[in-house]
């Protein structure tokens, strides 16, 4: 089995794009970081076939989940804290936070993770799971506890509305 470090560089950047998709700048940081401990733990009892992109995919999607569920029993400030930027060192996710951390400049994080946040369920999961997390939609359906072509189905949806949702976005 490979150490444990190269499977966080090797998948770090797609963990926290998943993290990112659901939650806020801060709170996915968290997820992240969450998902690599439980990740580690495990670990040594991984099966050696199994299929350690997805696994880590469906860890950080719970992690999320627990950050959302532990937000809603919190209080929430009157206003969002301000992001001055985004923190590095998280494998190869470098450039991904740095595009991140323009495009937020730009205000297109905010109205992205809004737009996401509106899709169904299912929508959000397809999306997130097969265009951030690069699972094939077989594994997509898989994780939804659908099928194939309804992990698709859900997936061009999503796509379709968060096209419709984001246009006019400053680019």
């Amino acid at each position: 089995m490979r150490p444990f470090d190269e499977v966080v560089a090797e998948h770090g950047a797609v963990v926290l794009r998943v993290c990112r998709a659901m939650l806020p700048v801060a709170e996915a940081d968290d997820a992240w970081s969450e998902t690599f401990l439980s990740a580690m733990r495990a670990y040594p009892d991984l099966r050696p076939d199994s299929n350690v992109r997805g696994w880590l995919t469906t860890i950080a999607h719970r992690k999320a989940i627990d950050q959302i569920r532990g937000r809603n029993r919190r209080p929430w400030p009157v206003d969002p804290l301000p992001i001055d930027g985004v923190p590095q060192g998280k494998g190869e996710a470098g450039a991904d936070e740095r595009a991140l951390a323009a495009l937020d400049r730009a205000g297109v994080v905010n109205e992205l993770q809004a737009a996401l946040d509106g899709l169904a369920p299912k929508q959000r999961g397809a999306v997130v799971y097969h265009y951030l997390a690069e699972l094939p939609y077989a594994e997509v359906g898989e994780l939804l506890g659908t099928s194939e072509a309804a992990a698709r189905r859900s997936a061009a949806d999503g796509i379709a509305r968060l096209r419709t949702t984001m246009r006019g976005t400053p680019r």
